[in-house]
């Protein structure tokens, strides 16, 4: 098989091209812009283009298939050839679905939690040697790859987006799986730029729950998913909780296992992925025994680094559900440590002047609360600058404080006595390169 990548720079798109090199496919690729992690993992796995650009040269019709990348414009050159040789184009979670035909589909879905209720289960299975192919959004330790798609493999595991499928194809990528089991984990009205109001949101996920073939597992405690668990359904419905537990020493204990992880809502996605392995016939004793030495997935309430007075923590954090819910789990975790979170708003819903009002007492919580805004996000996405004042009253929160330089926040930070204090850092941009370790405990 020789597939072609469009976009092959991509944090999904590159793991995709390293999976189906690994499987023994002649895959090449190309890409106007190239960035780390994505082009060193490229030129190790020997598939970085060796010119970055659109090259139709490269297009012909030896090749079995075309995959395409968000990043590709409907106007790309290589698509404008591939249509005309009548090549087979797939979005990214078409192919996916196309390896899978034949496997247990498992989908995690929902506007939170995703990453991080798909990387527990895979650590639980990996560690009960379960052979599973998987796709997730975030490097996961014990995983070299974000992909893998095998021939044996009877299951597979999905992290489901809601976003657009691919340039030429605007179906939520979640649409392309038809899974056997799903979680939904919440929802919170996202995307604003493709999904204009709530309501068109919400419709989404419905379309997604009719897919679902044999189970879905739903969080009760959200209003919309209860609405939604209550309309016809051809699958069985579970629900889940957050399990009881306690805080010991700056540890949560559970069932008697002591974790590695915290907060309310890893204790939800726990639960989550408990109930996943039960329908994959994995015991309560076999995935708590296992789930304990789960350290989380990367940039989900990571931690950077520690003494036995403060911590440093990063998160990928930037809904506003996320906010809350992370700076929640901090102040639970450490009630003895002020909090300094601070945020970057960083994607189109975020920046929007409409949808900032979404965020209201979001960080209330917080000691120390600080909003950074990138000038160069701003100009690079074509959008109006906000006020301090106006985010101000957006968050409903007179002390928040707004940064719009990175050197100016970074020595903010530099200044602050760490002793007794928590550094929470939300994004998933990265702070125009900001560099954590300069930041002393």
């Amino acid at each position: 098989m020789r597939i072609h990548l469009i976009a092959i720079g991509g944090s999904a798109m590159h793991n995709l091209a390293i999976a189906l090199k690994n499987k023994g496919y002649n895959v090449t690729g190309s890409d106007d812009q190239i960035f780390e992690p994505s082009k060193s993992r490229l030129e190790k796995n020997n598939l970085l283009p060796n010119i970055i650009g659109w090259n139709i040269d490269k297009i012909d019709k030896s090749i079995d298939a075309i995959i395409l990348g968000m990043h590709a414009k409907k106007d790309n050159p290589e698509l404008i050839k591939a249509k005309e040789l009548n090549l087979d184009i797939f979005s990214y979670p078409e192919y996916i679905y196309e390896q899978s035909k034949n496997k247990k589909r498992v989908v995690i879905a929902g506007s939170h939690g995703k990453t991080s209720i798909t990387a527990m289960i895979l650590h639980v299975l990996q560690n009960l040697n379960i052979d599973c192919d998987y796709m997730v959004g975030a490097q996961l330790k014990g995983f070299d790859v974000m992909v893998k798609l095998t021939n044996n493999a009877p299951i597979i595991i999905l992290e489901g987006d809601e976003y657009l499928s691919s340039p030429i194809d605007l179906r939520p990528k979640f649409h392309l799986y038809n899974p056997h089991i799903a979680v939904l984990s919440g929802i919170a009205w996202d995307h604003i730029n493709v999904f204009p109001t709530f309501e068109n949101y919400v419709n989404q996920f419905r379309i997604f729950k009719n897919m679902i073939s044999e189970c879905l597992i739903y969080y009760e405690e959200d209003s919309e998913l209860k609405k939604l668990s209550r309309e016809n359904s051809k699958c069985r419905i579970i629900s889940y909780n957050t399990p009881k537990h306690k805080i010991s020493s700056g540890k949560t204990i559970v069932n008697k296992i002591e974790l590695k992880i915290f907060g309310d809502h890893n204790l939800q996605n726990l639960n989550a992925a408990k109930l996943v392995c039960k329908e994959l016939g994995i015991s309560s004793v076999s995935f708590y025994n296992k789930i304990k030495t789960f350290t989380g997935a990367s940039n989900r309430l990571e931690l950077i680094r520690e003494n036995k007075e403060s911590a440093i923590y990063k998160d990928f954090a930037h809904s506003p559900s996320k906010l809350k819910a992370t700076i929640h789990a901090m102040k639970k975790q450490f009630i003895e440590r002020e909090l300094i979170a601070c945020m970057e708003l960083h994607t189109f819903s975020s920046l929007n002047k409409e949808f900032i009002v979404e965020y209201r007492d979001s960080m209330k919580l917080a000691d120390i609360a600080i909003i950074f805004i990138s000038n160069k996000a701003i100009k690079h996405k074509n959008l109006e600058p906000i006020s301090k004042e106006k985010i101000q009253k957006a968050f409903n929160q007179s002390n928040l404080m707004v940064f719009n330089d990175i050197k100016i926040l970074s020595n903010f930070l530099k200044k602050i006595k760490m002793k007794n204090k928590n550094l929470l850092l939300m994004s998933s941009g990265n702070f125009d390169n900001f560099n954590y370790n300069e930041i002393k405990l």
